[in-house]
């Protein structure tokens, strides 16, 4: 299985052990924790694995409680909380050896015909995403060639992304700027056609590129970093259908970092610039402090 999306439908592919219980894989990855998107995503496709699958998620709110281990299974507990008329809500506990790690609330929503409908436009006019250069190219065209590191990861990405902004590379560029950034996003392969899948790619892709938006006027998004974060909670809420192997605009800020955390938003579009997604979430930044 070499295409990342596949891969990545793979570690969505949870194994039901019991009743309510449900383990997904966590990937041996060189690094120091698991990816808070990959915990994001399974403990969604546990949820909705215990509803009849008619109702699409609506929202989800979570806290990431400890780091999780990689090449460590995750053990996802559903909690069935409330199964009403238009609603269905469900609780979801993540434990990696005997200690949880992360839980998440979702609700799931009948659809139904809106008395009215609004929306306010996009805050920017992003370029055609195929015209800008993937971060692989970026870097490379940056350094002359692509590091070996950034080469291997690239070629376990399931995510296409693409800055609106060129990567900004010096303390220079950095200077006086705006904590905003926009990307371009899609899979790198198709995703199926299960709705639950796709919602759970994006919950995936999501927890990606948020929290740059805080580091933004404080050092370059790529090369040595001065700051180390950890994800602390994280909020989506799903406002219209959509697919995740096809591009959408990622349009993020920061509005306040203070105290040691930084809050970033997020909106997300389709390429007609309709609001598909928003998303909050808060992370922890502390002073680097390199691995021994």
């Amino acid at each position: 299985m070499n295409n990342p999306a596949d891969r990545l439908v793979d570690l969505l592919d949870l194994e039901q052990i019991e009743v309510n219980i449900f383990r997904g894989r966590s990937p041996q990855e060189s690094l120091q924790r698991v990816f808070g998107g990959q915990v994001a995503g399974q403990a969604l496709v546990a949820a909705g694995r215990t509803t009849e699958g008619d109702r699409p998620v609506h929202s989800l709110h979570a806290y990431f409680l400890r780091p999780g281990r990689p090449g460590v299974p995750i053990v996802y507990q559903v909690e069935r909380v409330r199964d009403g008329r238009s609603f269905t809500t469900r609780r979801v506990t993540a434990v990696q050896q005997g200690r949880t790690i992360f839980n998440l609330t979702a609700s799931f929503h009948q659809p139904e015909e809106g008395a009215f409908e609004h929306q306010l436009p996009p805050r920017i006019d992003a370029p055609d995403p195929e015209s800008l250069p993937t971060v692989a190219e970026e870097i490379k065209d940056h350094l002359g060639a692509l590091p070996e590191q950034w080469e291997r990861m690239a070629r376990r990405q399931p995510f296409d992304i693409r800055y609106v902004d060129r990567l900004r590379w010096t303390a220079e560029e950095v200077e006086n700027a705006e904590p905003r950034s926009a990307v371009w996003m899609r899979a790198v392969g198709p995703l199926g056609d299960d709705p639950l899948v796709h919602t759970c790619a994006l919950t995936y892709a999501s927890d990606m590129t948020l929290l740059d938006a805080v580091r933004i006027p404080v050092e370059p998004l790529w090369g040595p970093r001065g700051y180390d974060m950890a994800s602390l909670d994280h909020a989506m809420w799903f406002h219209r259908p959509f697919r995740a192997d096809e591009w959408f605009l990622y349009d993020q800020e920061s509005p306040i970092a203070t105290g040691g955390r930084g809050l970033a938003r997020g909106r997300i579009y389709d390429v007609e610039g309709q609001l598909l997604v928003s998303v909050v979430q808060e992370g922890l930044f502390r002073p680097h402090t390199p691995r021994t």
